[in-house]
């Protein structure tokens, strides 16, 4: 079956910019978004999928290796969480992990021989005994994006065994040499004239194995439990931001190192405020007069009310810049500013005395017979 094209699933051309795809993913993920979407599981996988690419394509590192291999680089080894309350879950996986399965790791533990010559250097987590990393979407108000919040997660995760310990063994057995590897923790396979060596299946590269299994893990070393965690989210985080939580995934085998947990913000669609960038966007209605003769008005921001003048004869569909009243910048630099713009209103009804004073004021005005400008009148009147 073909995979999914990360390029596609975003709506973008593959040369797309950062910003390009950022705005994309926004509007896939407010669409396909579970609350939008209640009881929908295509949605639901949609967002999944939608979110991973983009998660892909956002980091250049990663984006180069989907360009070069496609979405196999990064669909080895690992495991996922299930969607908790509030959350997703998947796992995230080291993108070179699949090429370690392929081709195997020559020259010892440090890695070597191919993996080396298309990488440019070994390294990594070894799949078969380290944690998986995790990821848990978590959404959020623009509000709590703007200010920044402590937010508590739940969720189910393999979690090192409190009857041995995470070592797999029943208390009070021991462990013995490996009889595939005899110990090695590796195994050599040939593939035509290439001999490639990998971590054992057996012993999962520790060389040694339980006696007896332990009876709550059967010899897992590690079981599913629901956790708790608070999240501490800076301000100035927008769609797609991505949260890492050191060691925070699942848990090891056999003394190998935790995975860690990765929180995918998404942040909810405001009804007043359209955030671009740094930059928020709003529309306020005003009534015909005062853009006639202007004043100052309250108009609201993310943190409280801010005063704007009006201008005398202010056209509706003008736009105003209020400084420093959009995002706070991720990075602790200028905020961005909030842009209003005005929608002049009409009256949709008249009491006599409206009615005869906007006539009088029709018929000293000269309205009354020039109902449109003159500028206006001076570019159609070919077309009469």
């Amino acid at each position: 079956m073909a995979k999914d094209d990360y390029y596609e699933l975003l709506g973008v051309q593959k040369g797309a910019t950062a910003d390009e795809m950022k705005k994309a993913y926004r509007k896939k993920a407010v669409q396909f978004h579970p609350d939008k979407n209640p009881g929908n599981k295509e949605a639901e996988e949609m967002f999944k999928k939608v979110s991973h690419a983009y998660e892909v394509l956002s980091d250049p590192e990663k984006r180069a290796a989907y360009d070069r291999y496609g979405a196999a680089a990064f669909e080895g080894g690992g495991g996922g969480v299930p969607r908790g309350p509030g959350g997703a879950g998947g796992g995230f996986h080291d993108p070179f992990d699949i090429f370690r399965e392929v081709f195997g790791q020559q020259g010892g533990g440090g890695g070597g021989g191919i993996f080396d010559e298309m990488f440019g250097g070994g390294g990594g987590r070894d799949g078969n005994r380290d944690g998986a990393d995790l990821r848990y979407d978590l959404e959020i108000s623009l509000e709590e994006a703007a200010r920044g919040v402590e937010k508590e997660i739940s969720f189910r995760k393999n979690m090192s065994c409190d009857r041995c310990e995470g070592t797999g063994a029943e208390p009070g057995s021991k462990k013995i040499t490996c009889p595939t590897c005899r110990g090695a923790g590796q195994v050599r396979r040939s593939g035509g004239i290439i001999t490639f060596t990998q971590t054992c299946p057996s012993c999962g590269g520790a060389g040694s194995k339980v006696e007896r299994p332990c009876s709550a893990c059967r010899g897992e070393g590690r079981v599913a439990k629901n956790t708790k965690l608070n999240v501490r989210i800076p301000p100035g985080v927008d769609i797609g931001s991505r949260l890492r939580s050191s060691g925070n995934g699942e848990a090891g085998l056999a003394g190998g190192q935790p995975g860690d947990l990765y929180i995918v913000l998404s942040v909810k669609e405001h009804e007043l405020f359209e955030r671009q960038g740094e930059d928020l966007y709003c529309e306020i209605p005003i009534k015909f007069t005062l853009a006639a003769l202007g004043g100052n008005i309250e108009v609201p921001t993310l943190s409280g009310k801010a005063s704007l003048k009006i201008p005398a004869a202010t056209p509706s569909g003008t736009t105003f810049r209020l400084r420093g009243k959009g995002m706070p910048n991720l990075r602790g630099g200028t905020p961005g500013d909030q842009l209003v713009r005005v929608q002049v209103e009409v009256p949709q009804s008249l009491t006599a005395d409206q009615r005869r004073i906007l006539e009088e004021f029709a018929r000293v005005s000269g309205d009354a017979n020039e109902p449109t400008s003159k500028s206006f009148f001076e570019k159609a009147k070919k077309f009469f």
